[in-house]
């Protein structure tokens, strides 16, 4: 983690954030004490005061690294809604989170939902930061579903389905899931949004 250089250790503030993520993500924040924070990016307790202030401070970068990173692969997937193809862009969209949950790099779930879900005894700013990547996420969903022949109101309510049905996938993944069980959930919401497409033709 750390690298010499002009005589002070310098360190790598991604690799660290990174680091950090994970062990977040994979215990949860209340379950995470500095004391694992030390441990999963090598800094000390005074490095990670001085780099990063405090628990919190360091969650909520962590939260945005995530929401960003994941949240780039989410609209360029949805991308293909723009030309016209709504459920190739839903696919699409599912297709990120089955392929986050299959890796074997990162821990099952998802931070967004773990975190939305501690919201009541977490700080406000961290439950506000959970609750507008979710809210962001209906958003991109929505702008999708804009260009479907959908009835007035259906694109923000099954932009609102999708987004709990996505959600539910890490939950479902950390409760021993399946790949094949998970994709069932996904064709069932695909083919709802295909009958509802067929029903304005």
């Amino acid at each position: 983690m750390y690298t010499p250089m002009a005589g002070k250790k310098q360190f790598d503030v991604d690799v660290a954030l990174d680091a950090a993520m994970v062990r977040f993500w994979r215990a949860g924040y209340a379950n995470t004490s500095l004391d694992d924070l030390s441990r999963a990016t090598g800094l000390n307790r005074s490095s990670l005061y001085s780099s990063f202030r405090d628990k919190d401070s360091l969650y909520l970068r962590c939260l945005d690294r995530y929401a960003v990173r994941y949240g780039g692969r989410y609209e360029q997937a949805l991308s293909v809604g723009a030309s016209g193809e709504p459920l190739r862009a839903i696919r699409a969209f599912f297709e990120v989170t089955l392929q986050r949950i299959a890796d074997p790099e990162v821990p099952d779930g998802c931070l967004v939902a773990q975190t939305a879900m501690a919201a009541p005894v977490l700080s406000p700013a961290i439950a506000a930061r959970a609750i507008e990547a979710v809210g962001l996420q209906r958003a991109r969903l929505r702008t999708a579903l804009n260009t479907a022949a959908l009835a007035e109101g259906d694109a923000e309510n099954y932009a609102t389905h999708i987004v709990a049905v996505n959600q539910s996938l890490a939950v479902m993944s950390r409760a021993r899931a399946s790949q094949k069980q998970l994709r069932a959930i996904v064709d069932i919401s695909i083919s709802a949004l295909s009958h509802a497409l067929r029903g304005r033709g």
